[in-house]
């Protein structure tokens, strides 16, 4: 027992350490709550962040003690990363639950969506609800976006064990850095992604859109999250009647493109490497799956209502597909809608298990591994033909693919199918759903992604059990299912 409470120490300083740093980002809604309270509009006490903020310094002080953060190993950096989002949830889940009076439950599950960046929401009427609070929701999935860890990597820590924590968190494969050194890497990383986020703030603000609702959509956009404050989403700025809402929503389809590609990418255009828009595997497949999604969404939809109006058919294809390849989940029509007929809708189930880049804020199983799983089919096809003797390595990029990182993409892959069955056939057995619908519904929440062929105002009444396997899923899928199944294995805590 002694030793088993040694090695829990540096897990339990890790996670205090986190609890620390989180109670000063518990405290930013404030801002909007004094904005607001200044322009005479209702809103909610400043206890639903102070409360939450004083318990996350609590747990901090309590977790952390007066001890320098310990040495980790791959375990327990596992270990850490799937407390921190667990219990993190738990805490961000208390301005929800105190300033709007919903269920914990449903509180905790919109804290889940938020900071996984999957954006399946439990809250309907968000128009006419506090804006701290439903800037609070933008603000999860800005912090999620790039990764809670790496956010308390960067503000807070240094130390030898930081690439345990950067692993268990990040996707790991083919984890080139802009720069050498975990840490400089970060620092990168973050000033991209604040940078496009102030880019995104500014284009909205020039077309109409006011400074709350452009920082807001921004936060939500840049990380993949998808979280508006309207119940409409996108759609709102349409059905209010602005004028540039067709622009505002080219600009959000550019900001989720900015957020499924792989920020390696980014950091070498920005450096003036244009040629990284196309020079690898995984770019070039990701353009390719964007475009052909969009000629046979759109090729459907003609084919079935005819040619007419041809400018809004466009803007709402590119829309729909890059906001579910990217897993943003916004949205401007209904993907259950009669407008998309069920060839789009089958396209969009497979964008939905697609995802975004490696190494980009989108969720989803990823563009690469799809790539590299193409790959293995073709190398099986080549020892059939040429016969077992011969050697077909799994080559992406000129470099080639270890075994044993192929066996962990095939095992993931069985993982995610496991996964969406057991979450259908709750959802099925539960609900009335049909097979469609319950199976998209863990589809979303495994994905990150949001959207699903259950209509969102129906997601409040999901059974709790449902909604647990949801949370379930959101966090297996945003933590590449293995620090959650590791949760659950004794042998983790030995």
């Amino acid at each position: 027992m002694r030793r088993r409470l040694s090695y829990l120490v540096p897990v339990l300083g890790y996670l205090g350490g986190l609890f620390w740093i989180f109670g000063f980002v518990l405290l930013i809604p404030l801002i909007v709550l004094a904005l607001d309270k200044r322009a005479g509009q209702e809103e909610v006490s400043p206890l639903c962040f102070l409360v939450p903020a004083a318990i996350a310094w609590g747990l901090g002080v309590v977790l952390k003690g007066w001890k320098g953060f310990g040495t980790l190993d791959s375990r327990g950096g596992m270990l850490v990363c799937a407390l921190g989002w667990i219990c993190i949830s738990l805490v961000g889940a208390l301005p929800l639950k105190m300033g709007l009076g919903v269920k914990y439950l449903d509180a905790y599950f919109e804290a889940v969506s938020g900071f996984t960046t999957t954006g399946i929401t439990m809250l309907q009427g968000l128009d006419v609800m506090p804006r701290s609070v439903i800037f609070w929701r933008a603000l999860m999935q800005w912090f999620g976006g790039l990764g809670i860890l790496t956010f308390f990597l960067v503000v807070a820590f240094s130390g030898g064990t930081a690439h345990q924590l950067f692993s268990a968190e990040s996707h790991k494969i083919f984890s080139k850095r802009p720069a050498p050194g975990i840490f400089h890497t970060l620092r990168i990383l973050w000033f991209i992604y604040a940078g496009f986020t102030a880019l995104i703030v500014g284009l909205l603000v020039l077309e109409g859109v006011s400074v709350y609702d452009a920082v807001a959509h921004s936060f939500a956009t840049l990380s993949t999250g998808g979280y508006s404050p309207y119940d409409a989403s996108i759609d709102y700025y349409r059905q209010a009647g602005y004028r540039n809402f067709a622009l505002i929503e080219y600009t959000i389809t550019f900001g989720m493109m900015l957020g499924g590609i792989n920020f390696f990418i980014h950091y070498r255009v920005l450096r003036g490497g244009l040629k990284a828009l196309w020079d690898n595997l995984e770019i070039r497949l990701f353009w390719g799956i964007v475009s052909g999604s969009f000629i046979l969404v759109i090729v459907n939809h003609w084919m079935k209502f005819g040619f007419g109006q041809v400018e809004e058919t466009v803007r709402y294809t590119i829309f729909q597909v890059m906001a579910l390849l990217t897993t943003t989940g916004f949205g401007t029509k209904d993907i259950g809608a009669a407008y998309f007929p069920a060839l789009a809708k089958l396209i969009f189930l497979v964008l939905m298990v697609i995802g975004g880049c490696v190494g980009s804020t989108g969720g989803g199983f990823k563009v690469l591994r799809i790539g590299i799983l193409f790959k293995m089919v073709r190398r099986q096809l080549n020892r059939i033909i040429n016969g077992p003797a011969s050697v077909n390595p799994v080559v992406v990029d000129g470099e080639t693919v270890e075994a044993e990182e192929v066996r962990r993409i095939a095992g993931i892959f069985f993982a995610w199918m496991v996964l969406i069955v057991i979450g259908g056939g709750i959802t099925a057995l539960l609900s009335d759903y049909g097979v469609l619908e319950s199976t998209s519904g863990m589809f979303s929440a495994l994905g990150n992604i949001g959207p699903a062929y259950i209509p969102a105002a129906e997601m409040p009444n999901l059974h709790p059990l449902i909604k647990i396997t949801y949370i379930v899923g959101m966090l297996a899928g945003r933590l590449e299912i293995i620090p959650i199944i590791m949760l659950f294995d004794r042998r983790a805590w030995r």
